[in-house]
């Protein structure tokens, strides 16, 4: 397993490298949200049910039809805040934009009936903001139609809210995102959660948070619930990294056959492609579907600060159930580490021996360093506590 760590680590370096260099490019733009730049061009959009209030549009950005906005800058390389409050119960806000921008969630409530609440085109950064002392939702529909850009092109919907590019979610108010129809916070980028922010996702048809580049969490307190089968309450197809706040996920659903793959897929509170990296905060995840796993990760899981709780209560009948699942090692050296399963396996990084009972196989299929102050490891249970 030693060239996979290897290869791990530099993938996990390289990772971390493209996100600072990322967040280098785009620094400063809190400068916009907290009113220090006195150049942001800054609309006002207020939701009134069936319409909307448009001010400060001095450069004819915006477009409505009904409580359907739809915000075009073009090839314009303003400083643009985009500040939403009020409520429609069949509106949305489309953003075609090349530059970053900013906005701020206002006291808002969008359901759209036929797409994603907020669909951001923008492949730059997106600075979202959730004001403090405020309550915001976001609801797709129940279906989706269709939407072209200019050049008939076919966009993206993926969640009730979708970006293209990476979005960095502050502030200390609340947002709720309901997916009906597929995830519920979807981005083909990265996320970087930060402040004390309160953020509840739920999906009853696809993933809870759905990314592409990676999810870092820093901070704020995170709620996820997804019931569909076979779905994750965070799939990432890069790197998970945890190093402050709150954060409790749970997914009930089954497993699914996969054609493709000709296996069962199962449900999990997270599932990333690349290493899982946890140093501090609090990490709750609980699956209780058949064969629904913790945390499920396709390289390394690295826990070395922080409280995790990781339980599975279902089946075994088409899936394997385990709280915390690696391909390559699980490595443990500082924090509180708890797994445990009702059946299968409560860590499994992927060792195998036949001659090995299971209280010996348990103690390969982890790595514990250093000197916990309690370190007990059997098949269904494992605790950690240093």
């Amino acid at each position: 397993m030693m060239k996979k760590t290897i290869q791990n680590i530099a993938m996990l370096t390289l990772a971390t490298c493209l996100f600072i260099a990322c967040e280098k490019d785009d620094t400063d733009f809190s400068d916009y949200i907290n009113g220090t730049v006195s150049t942001v061009n800054t609309i006002s959009i207020v939701y009134n049910g069936t319409s909307v209030t448009v001010t400060g549009d001095t450069n004819d950005y915006v477009t409505t039809n009904g409580a359907d906005v739809v915000v075009n800058t073009g090839t314009a390389t303003d400083s643009l805040l985009l500040i939403l409050s009020g409520s429609t119960s069949d509106g949305s806000l489309l953003v075609y934009r090349q530059k970053k921008y900013g906005i701020q969630l206002n006291g808002v409530s969008i359901t759209n009936s036929d797409g994603p609440a907020i669909n951001n085109q923008c492949g730059k950064s997106l600075y979202l903001e959730v004001v403090s002392g405020t309550t915001n939702t976001l609801t797709d529909g129940t279906s989706y139609t269709d939407v072209t850009d200019s050049d008939g092109n076919v966009i993206d919907q993926k969640g009730a809210f979708f970006s293209e590019g990476q979005v960095y979610l502050s502030g200390t108010g609340s947002l709720t995102v309901t997916g009906n129809t597929k995830h519920g916070f979807a981005c083909d980028d990265y996320i970087v959660i930060d402040d004390g922010v309160t953020l509840n996702v739920s999906s009853s048809s696809g993933n809870g948070i759905k990314v592409n580049d990676g999810l870092w969490i820093n901070n704020g307190t995170i709620d996820i619930s997804v019931t569909a089968d076979a779905a994750r309450g965070i799939k990432c197809d890069s790197v998970v990294v945890i190093s402050g706040g709150t954060t409790t996920i749970t997914t009930s659903g089954d497993c699914v056959y996969d054609d493709d793959e000709q296996d069962y897929s199962s449900a999990a509170c997270i599932k990333c492609d690349y290493p899982f990296t946890m140093t501090g905060g609090t990490l709750t995840v609980t699956s209780s579907g058949d064969g629904g796993k913790g945390i499920n990760c396709a390289s390394d899981i690295v826990f070395s600060g922080g409280t995790l709780t990781a339980t599975t209560t279902g089946s075994n009948d088409e899936g394997k159930p385990k709280a915390i699942k690696s391909d390559t090692n699980i490595i443990v050296s500082g924090g509180s580490f708890t797994a445990t399963v009702k059946k299968s396996w409560a860590c499994d990084n992927g060792y195998e021996d036949d001659t090995l009972s299971d209280a010996e196989l348990a103690l390969k299929r982890i790595t514990v360093q250093g000197s916990p102050t309690t370190s007990s490891i059997a098949k269904k249970s494992v605790t950690i506590i240093y």
